[in-house]
């Protein structure tokens, strides 16, 4: 990957700020009785009102401008007329392109009241994202990022989810090279000021096992445990990582 100039920086956190925007609006219509095809309508009306486009609306065939993942989703849940109910998880992955230039950003948020263990998932999730950033220095390694994250989630007593990972993004959503969410520290592909990666912790609190299922979109829990997701597009700067999907 080279490195980003300062231009392709200035479009790359122009894109960010439309996603964290998207996060932001979306958060705060989370409540028992919304659908998850009303969420997506909100997300639509910001990449409108922002004069930019989506990178998940037609991708590989994807219908939506978010990924909505409730509860034993994992990831790419298809919104839809699902109900979110009091007590529920949802996990929201969206993106945005500005000037051919991506952001790419997801949370885990409670609907209403939720369980002890629900909320805990979501912080350990939230807290592995913060450490594998943490980790994105010049000279560090990919395996810095992964055992990072891996560290605090198995700490926690959670499983990492292998199947799914994170990626560079520039151009284009997804591209070299792969960020796993686990490794050995020490191992991997050196980091480079100006790399821009995105960074995604999946997290289960039963095993890591996956199961796809037949519309070839959404991901669950293999075993039925309920799964957070947490992401962040970031940039490895002079003076450290600079997180671009921020408002």
């Amino acid at each position: 990957m080279k490195a980003r100039t300062k231009d392709e920086l200035r479009h790359m956190r122009a894109a960010g700020r439309v996603v964290a925007e998207m996060h932001e609006k979306i958060r705060a219509a989370i409540r028992p009785g919304v659908t998850t095809s009303e969420l997506d309508v909100i997300g639509r009306k910001v990449i409108d009102s922002r004069g930019a486009s989506s990178n998940f609306l037609g991708y590989h065939g994807f219908p939506a401008v978010i990924c909505a993942s409730p509860n034993d989703v994992i990831v790419h849940g298809i919104p839809g007329p699902i109900v979110l109910n009091e007590g529920d998880i949802i996990s929201v992955d969206c993106g945005a392109v500005v000037e051919g230039w991506h952001g790419d950003a997801a949370f885990t948020a409670g609907v209403g009241e939720i369980s002890v263990e629900a909320s805990k998932l979501i912080s350990v999730t939230e807290a592995s994202l913060a450490a594998g950033i943490a980790a994105m220095v010049d000279g560090n390694t990919l395996g810095d990022i992964g055992a990072a994250v891996q560290a605090v989630v198995e700490a926690a007593g959670y499983s990492v989810v292998r199947d799914y990972v994170g990626h560079g993004i520039g151009r284009r959503m997804h591209e070299a090279p792969e960020v796993p969410n686990y490794g050995v520290a020490g191992k991997g592909g050196k980091l480079k000021t100006g790399m821009t990666l995105a960074v995604e912790p999946m997290v289960t609190i039963g095993e890591a096992e996956t199961f796809l299922t037949e519309d070839g979109w959404t991901v669950l829990s293999a075993d039925g445990s309920w799964a957070a997701h947490a992401e962040h597009t970031i940039a490895i700067g002079p003076n450290g990582p600079e997180i671009l999907t921020l408002p």
